[in-house]
């Protein structure tokens, strides 16, 4: 966070002492960003916002700002299910690049209010992982792991975007690019913004 982000004094139900949350005027418009690699933590502050947020007004919507290269596989999932959980409907805006996990945080938004600018790029591919670095008891583990995460994702892209399991697991076999343009064709944004 950057100096000087004002903070306001939030206690939990059941705590005795108040934390101090970061708050500014973007997060008051409930306006988030997803703006770099998904990670643990970028996922754990965007979640705290969500329900912060909810907490404060759980029927004004809230919209999150995507331009990320993807990132870690569980953080994206965890966020895709607290945009479902919170009882706000939340847009998602693709403004440079939604790739990855990127591309299914933007494809969880509420339907009909998910929006890509008109020079916004979207990627979508299988979930990846370092099976070189395990040994072969891990690897068959983790292969197995691997697969379940397909799945999900693959189920959720299918479920949001209206596509056939075979097409979106066809897609997900390589990187695939799309346009705004075709990213809404696809199913993933409802909308291209109008330069």
């Amino acid at each position: 966070m950057p100096i000087g982000v004002p903070r306001v004094p939030f206690r939990s139900p059941g705590e005795e002492d108040a934390s101090w949350v970061d708050i500014n005027r973007l997060y008051r418009e409930r306006l988030l960003f997803l703006g770099q690699e998904v990670d643990n933590e970028l996922s754990n502050q965007l979640i705290g916002l969500m329900v912060y947020l909810t907490i404060e007004d759980r029927n004004r919507e809230l919209y999150v700002f995507i331009n990320s290269p993807g990132g870690w596989v569980i953080p994206g999932i965890a966020v895709y299910d607290t945009m479902q959980f919170v009882p706000p409907d939340v847009h998602t805006i693709c403004m440079g690049l939604a790739a990855s996990m990127g591309s299914f945080v933007l494809v969880g938004g509420e339907i009909t209010k998910r929006l890509a600018f008109p020079h916004a790029r979207v990627m979508i591919h299988q979930p990846a992982s370092s099976f070189y670095e395990s040994q072969t008891g891990e690897f068959v583990l983790e292969a197995e792991e691997l697969l379940n995460l397909r799945e999900t994702i693959t189920m959720v892209y299918v479920q949001r975007t209206g596509k056939s399991f075979w097409v979106v697991s066809e897609d997900m076999e390589r990187d695939v690019f799309m346009s705004a343009t075709e990213a809404q064709a696809h199913g993933i944004v409802d909308l291209v913004a109008v330069e």
